[in-house]
C-alpha cells in the first residue's frame, strides 16, 4: 500500500513539475515585423502556429550556411502550421537582404530590423545566427545561438506541432 502511495505521489510531483515548466517559459515579446513583401504583422498575429524567429545577416557565413536547412525545415513543417520569420539585423543593408531573399527564393517571411528594436526586445540579440522557437501559445520553447542540432530541432518542432 505504501509503495502505491509513493508511486502516486512521485507521479503527481512529476506532472506538477512538467506543468510548472510549461507555464514558466517566457512569452515571446510583442513586436511588429515589416516583411520585404510589405506585409506588417506582430508576434501575436502568429499565435496558433509554431514559429521560428531567426536573426541573421547576409554577411554572416554561418547564417548563409544554415539557410538551405532553414528552407528545407520550413517546407517540411509549414503545411502543418509552422511559420518562420528571418529577421535581418540592423547592420544589414535592405538591398542586400532583398537580393539574397530573391536569389535564394526564400519561401518564408523575411523582415528587416532597421533600428535594432526587434533584436533588443528579444533580449539584446548580438550574435548571428540566433533563433527562438515559439510554441502555439507564444511561449519561447528554446533559444538557439548558432546553427541548431537539426535532429533535435525537428523533434522539438514535431512535438510542438502535435500539442
Amino acid at each position: 500500500m505504501k509503495a502505491k502511495i509513493l508511486v502516486a505521489v512521485v507521479a503527481l510531483a512529476a506532472g506538477l513539475a512538467a506543468s510548472l515548466a510549461l507555464f514558466s517559459r517566457p512569452t515571446a515579446p510583442e513586436v511588429r515585423f515589416a516583411a520585404l513583401s510589405g506585409e506588417q504583422f506582430s508576434t501575436s498575429d502568429l499565435r496558433g502556429k509554431v514559429v521560428l524567429v531567426n536573426f541573421w545577416a547576409t554577411w554572416c557565413a554561418e547564417c548563409v550556411e544554415e539557410m538551405p536547412r532553414m528552407i528545407d525545415t520550413y517546407r517540411k513543417f509549414a503545411p502543418r502550421g509552422y511559420e518562420m520569420v528571418a529577421v535581418a539585423v540592423q547592420s544589414d543593408h535592405p538591398n542586400a537582404v532583398a537580393e539574397f531573399a530573391q536569389r535564394r527564393a526564400l519561401p518564408f517571411k523575411v523582415a528587416l530590423d532597421g533600428d535594432g528594436d526587434i533584436a533588443r526586445q528579444f533580449g539584446r540579440v548580438r550574435i548571428t545566427p540566433t533563433s527562438f522557437l515559439i510554441d502555439k501559445n507564444g511561449r519561447v520553447l528554446k533559444e538557439y545561438v548558432g546553427e541548431p542540432d537539426w535532429a533535435e530541432f525537428h523533434a522539438l518542432v514535431e512535438k510542438a506541432l502535435s500539442s
